[in-house]
């Protein structure tokens, strides 16, 4: 069980009487997986249900022994998410939010404000996210999906309104957050570059169930 990153036992996801998810089991060992689905799948949802972020019966581990019910702050230290869409409070600025982060998350703070200045966030950090495009957006977003010392990062669209650049950038910044042993799980319509990503599997949502291919 000690390589198993996470383990998802016996997980359903209910919206109301509407079944959306149903996963018997599903252990996944360090890696980067790609999780694909139709729109409207579950992919989403999938997402959040992992990270904590919505109420699912059943049982999820980090790293075989953090679960989510029982440690829901060092759960949350070790699985970090970044939306698809993020939105945040307009008042607040890209500064604002990476010292909450990290007053919530820790870690060294060093990486992330490299990774800041590489994908060029630091240009607008200090103006409100009300200014923001929705490149910008999804740079932070990204940005802050690096802070503290997770076991796992999912992504949620990671590829789609920013530019080649940045999309170049942002494959060799997961790679070296692979090899220093950071799993991540990332959701795209396009397939990911394996020129420059490493992937240890496909996931796929099949009648609500997700199947590791």
């Amino acid at each position: 069980m000690a390589d198993k990153v996470i383990t998802m036992e016996s997980v359903s996801k209910n919206y109301q009487d509407f079944a959306v998810l149903d996963i018997p089991k599903l252990e996944l060992s360090t890696g980067i997986y790609w999780l694909k689905g139709e729109n409207g799948a579950g992919k989403t949802t999938t997402m959040k249900v992992m990270a904590g972020l919505l109420p699912f019966r059943g049982e999820i581990l980090l790293n075989g022994t953090v679960n989510s019910r029982r440690q829901p702050v060092q759960y949350r230290r070790l699985i970090n998410y970044a939306e698809a869409e993020p939105l945040y409070p307009a008042y607040l600025t890209g500064r604002d939010l990476l010292e909450l982060y990290f007053r919530t998350k820790g870690g060294d703070r060093a990486p992330v404000f490299a990774m800041a200045t590489q994908m060029g966030v630091d240009n607008f950090v200090n103006n409100p996210v009300s200014s923001y495009s929705s490149g910008m957006l999804k740079k932070l977003s990204l940005v802050l999906a690096f802070v503290g010392n997770p076991a796992i990062i999912l992504l949620d669209e990671p590829l789609i309104t920013i530019d080649t650049k940045t999309l170049a950038q942002l494959y060799g910044i997961i790679q070296d957050s692979h090899s220093a042993g950071v799993s991540f799980i990332i959701t795209s319509h396009q397939p990911l570059d394996s020129s420059q990503l490493t992937v240890a599997g496909t996931l796929t949502i099949e009648n609500k169930n997700l199947i590791l291919n």
